[in-house]
């Protein structure tokens, strides 16, 4: 059983427009910005044949199958974050003592967390990642889903509690809404 040319098309929706560099370095452009993505590594060869991107694969099986997903929903991310943009909305739990959170540059600032003295920091990844705090919530929204998700996860991760009762301690920062456009 050999290798098979496994093909698959991906329409470009109005308002939108593509460049394809390489084998497999691709720039999106909407109205809310521009996104680059390098696919190289993924071993897929990717085309522009008028309104349509082809994306092409040399594999056999569910791992070629896999590949082929992941290049495909990847592209319809960066189509979906260019028109639309995605928002992820985290919730601030403190019971104990209240949380302070103060954003800085490229940083999440948390002080106060379960009565610390020092300060947690969480990093915001890309630059046209916002994140902006309301009250109880922390809003962080872009144009593209992996950084905005990164960033969610990273202020989720600096509020994790280790070795304390999680019953009795649900001090953190939660998320709980994913959505796609921004606020």
């Amino acid at each position: 059983m050999g290798l098979s040319l496994i093909i698959k098309e991906v329409e470009i929706p109005e308002g939108v427009q593509v460049e394809v560099s390489s084998p497999a370095i691709i720039k999106v452009k909407g109205r809310l910005g521009e996104l680059v993505s390098n696919l190289s590594h993924t071993g897929a060869r990717i085309e522009l044949d008028g309104r349509k991107i082809v994306i092409k694969y040399l594999g056999k099986g569910k791992r070629a199958k896999s590949m082929i997903g992941t290049v495909t929903s990847s592209i319809k991310n960066m189509f979906t974050g260019v028109t639309e943009g995605y928002t992820y909305k985290l919730k601030i739990v403190s019971t104990h003592f209240p949380i302070n959170i103060k954003v800085q540059g490229d940083t999440v600032i948390i002080e106060n967390f379960i009565g610390e003295r020092y300060t947690r920091k969480a990093k915001i990844v890309g630059a046209d990642t916002k994140v902006k705090v309301q009250g109880e919530d922390i809003i962080v929204s872009g144009i593209d889903k992996q950084a905005v998700g990164q960033t969610a996860a990273n202020i989720e991760a600096a509020t994790r509690v280790r070795r304390k009762d999680l019953r009795k301690f649900l001090d953190g920062i939660y998320l709980f809404e994913k959505k796609v456009g921004i606020d």
